[in-house]
């Protein structure tokens, strides 16, 4: 299936390894070019030279406040045009909902959430002009029912979630879309360093999943968390 997305132009945060990387491979075969982010830059020089089109490796830390609007600006001004985010970063510590502190939650509502907030906010203005944009947040499958020893996790991500329904809203007349993609464990090399056995998900497949959001056939996709976790969640909202 064509996704219609070759030549737009995307900007993928943490994307050096796992399903940051997942998803910027698939955007890349499918002909759009793509900006890749991570703070280090090693692992993020092989992620842009495994990239099947154009690719530009964009070393940063994403959860500085001022990170989005660089990224954004470097990825435009490589590609002359922004359409496709996908806005990924690592999740928090565990620990249980009554033993994190204030300093932790702050660390988490960062990276997990006030991130994601500022990269949407710095891409759509050029997505506006373009008059078509694809949104994706990865998050995890906690949105959809929370996970005991993950609370960071679970307050950030949610959170996300709720702010991502009512901006989807602001977004629709202007041909842009903003989705959640939730997944479970998958295959990646934090999943093996963790001791993590089991059926897991292909990164791969993961990565497809994205790019499908972005693509044309989900133009009437919007405000969606889809999970990617092999049933593993129950809920049924």
């Amino acid at each position: 299936m064509d996704l219609g997305i070759a030549g737009r132009a995307a900007l993928v945060t943490g994307s050096s390894s796992g399903l940051g990387r997942a998803a910027a491979a698939s955007l890349s075969r499918e002909g759009a070019s793509v900006a890749l982010n991570a703070r280090g830059i090693d692992l993020l020089r092989e992620a842009e030279a495994e990239m099947p089109g154009d690719a530009l490796a964009l070393a940063d830390d994403v959860t500085d406040p001022a990170a989005p609007e660089r990224l954004v600006r470097a990825a435009v001004e490589r590609f002359g045009r922004l359409d496709i985010l996908v806005a990924n970063a690592g999740g928090p510590p565990a620990g249980r909902a009554l033993e994190v502190d204030d300093e932790a939650l702050r660390a988490a509502l960062n990276a997990n959430l006030l991130t994601s907030i500022r990269l949407v906010r710095a891409a759509v203005p050029h997505m506006r002009s373009g008059g078509w944009g694809r949104i994706v947040l990865i998050t995890s499958r906690s949105v959809k029912q929370p996970i005991p020893d993950l609370a960071l996790s679970n307050t950030a991500r949610t959170g996300l979630w709720a702010w991502a329904k009512t901006a989807a809203q602001d977004l629709t007349r202007d041909a842009i879309t903003l989705n959640l993609a939730c997944p479970g464990t998958h295959a990646t090399e934090r999943a093996r360093s963790l001791g993590l056995s089991g059926r897991m998900g292909d990164p791969a497949d993961f990565g497809d999943v994205v790019a499908f959001l972005c693509s044309d056939q989900a133009s009437f996709i919007t405000a969606s968390a889809v999970q990617v976790d092999g049933g593993e969640i129950t809920a049924l909202l």
